[in-house]
Formats: C-alpha cells, sequence, structure tokens
C-alpha cells in the first residue's frame, strides 16, 4: 500500500469503519482494531515487527542436554534458534519437540543432529513477502540481518500473526502486564520497551527536546540517553521536566522495567519518612 491509490483507499475504508462504528454496535473494538490492522498490515516491514537482538533467546551450539531443556523451560518458546560463537552466526533453529523425542536416550544431546533450516531476511523486507516465503517454504522463523550480515533481529509467524490478531497467550507464556501500569499512589510503573510517546500523553509531558536524538523511542532509550550509559537497578533518573526514572530491573545492555513519578507523586515519596517541624517538647527552664 505504497501508492497514492492505495493510500487514498486505506484511508476511505478507515472513514467508513470510524462511520460504521458510530451508527451501529454491530463491530465490537476487537474486531475493528483487528481490520484496521490488516489495512495497515501491508505497510509493514521486517523490523516493525521482529525481536530486537538484544531480546533475542538462543542456543550455543554445543549447549548439553539439560541446558537446552532449561533453556527452554525459562524461555517459554517453541523454537529456539542455534548460534555457533555469536548471535551474528545463526545456524538454525531446533523445535521443542524434537528434545522431546530425545527425551530419555543415554547419548547427549547433539543440537547438530536436529537443526532445522530458517530464513535469512533483511529488515527492510515488507512482511507480506516474508509471510508468503514462510508459507512456501514451511519454515516459520527469520533471521533478520543487516547489509554487513549482522544478526539485527529474529521474526517467527507468530510475530507476523500478532499484528493482526493482537497478541497471542499460550499455555506456556508468561503472563505480563501492561507495558504503562499506572499505581494508586500516583507512580507509573513502565516496560523498558515502552513508548516515549505513551507516556509523554499520561503525563502531559515533552520527554524529547530537540537536543535528545528523535531516534529514540522507548523509555529505556530516554533513560540511557540522559546518562549516556546503562544505568544500574536502583539508581534515580532526572528529567528536566520534573519527572524521576527509578530503575527497577537492567542487565549489562539494556533497561527492563522502570518505576516513574511526577508531581505529586514525586513529592509524595521525597517527605516520607521525613519528620515536620515540630515543637520543643523540653522547655528552657
Amino acid at each position: 500500500m505504497r501508492g497514492g491509490g492505495d493510500t487514498d483507499l486505506k484511508e476511505s475504508i478507515e472513514e467508513v469503519i470510524d462511520e460504521h462504528e458510530a451508527l451501529t454496535p454491530m463491530m465490537n473494538p476487537e474486531q475493528r482494531e483487528m481490520l484496521m490492522n490488516i489495512i495497515s498490515f501491508g505497510e509493514l516491514e521486517v523490523d516493525d515487527v521482529m525481536v530486537p537482538r538484544t531480546d533475542i533467546v538462543a542456543l550455543e551450539a554445543g549447549a548439553s542436554t539439560a541446558d537446552v531443556v532449561s533453556t527452554f523451560r525459562q524461555a517459554h518458546h517453541s523454537r529456539l534458534p542455534v548460534y555457533r560463537e555469536t548471535l551474528d552466526d545463526i545456524a538454525g533453529f531446533v523445535h521443542i519437540k524434537d528434545i522431546v523425542d530425545h527425551w530419555g536416550r543415554d547419548e547427549e544431546l547433539s543440537l547438530a543432529r536436529i537443526l532445522r533450516e530458517l530464513l535469512v531476511v533483511p529488515p527492510s523486507m515488507p512482511i507480506l513477502d516474508l509471510l508468503a516465503r514462510m508459507r512456501s517454504t514451511r519454515i516459520h522463523m527469520a533471521v533478520v540481518v543487516d547489509e554487513y550480515g549482522g544478526t539485527d533481529g529474529l521474526v517467527t509467524i507468530e510475530d507476523i500473526v500478532e499484528e493482526i490478531v493482537g497478541e497471542i497467550e499460550d499455555e506456556h507464556d508468561a503472563h505480563e502486564g501492561p507495558s504503562l501500569q499506572e499505581r494508586p499512589d500516583g507512580s507509573i510503573e513502565a516496560d523498558g520497551r515502552a513508548e516515549i510517546e505513551d507516556l509523554e500523553k499520561i503525563l502531559a509531558v515533552d520527554l524529547l527536546p530537540d537536543e535528545v536524538d528523535e531516534d529514540i523511542e522507548t523509555l529505556g532509550g530516554l533513560v540511557f540517553a540522559i546518562l549516556g550509559r546503562v544505568p544500574q537497578i536502583g539508581e534515580l533518573i532526572s528529567h528536566p521536566s520534573g519527572v524521576e526514572f527509578e530503575v527497577v530491573d537492567a542487565d549489562l545492555r539494556r533497561v527492563k522495567r522502570l518505576m516513574i513519578r511526577h508531581g505529586t507523586a514525586a513529592n509524595a515519596d521525597d517527605d516520607e519518612g521525613e519528620p515536620g517541624d515540630e515543637p520543643d517538647s523540653e522547655s528552657d527552664g
């Protein structure tokens, strides 16, 4: 949907959907959202839906059976990529059912024997093209590589389907709360990958002044930009707008969770535990 005619058609369909919603209750919010997602689907590229490199869970090619089982258990995925020395050298992927088939055998598991082929695609590839390729090859995992051959991210067919129907959770998925969760005391608990724009709407503040890189989109990226480094757990970062970020969880490469305070929430925390000015209980005389 990149041509002018396609854009006009897309806008016309969106207007019809909006008018239909105003006139009748026949379309519930979930159905409307799914239809809007389908309309926008043709505009997406691989890097819009991929799991970024920092979030990839992968197996080292020489991993022991115990390590493989442990990683699958913690990752809650049915497929995991396998790399040789670094993530820039992904050899393929393994499916959990192949691990189950091996269970109970005396010999040590060899990932090389059960390795499956995956697709290699550029980040600019249209999602529709990747979906068609996955269907024709029956290969449902793709590694996303940059122009130098380095790994940018990973895409599964589930990631693509979720762009239409929303996040898919099965019995193995760990439940995650909303990326921005307001608390009774006025503070906000946030995923480091939450959009800066979403927090700006909640707090009605501008968090991205002109001097900050406009390519920064996430709260974790904003905190990194303010400090010039990845912060430590428990570290407090003050924004010129008065917003305070407390790092709840982080590793060596990225910020995972934040506690955010602004205005009354920040003042309440500052005042907590500080005694007021009380008259002396003892008189001089």
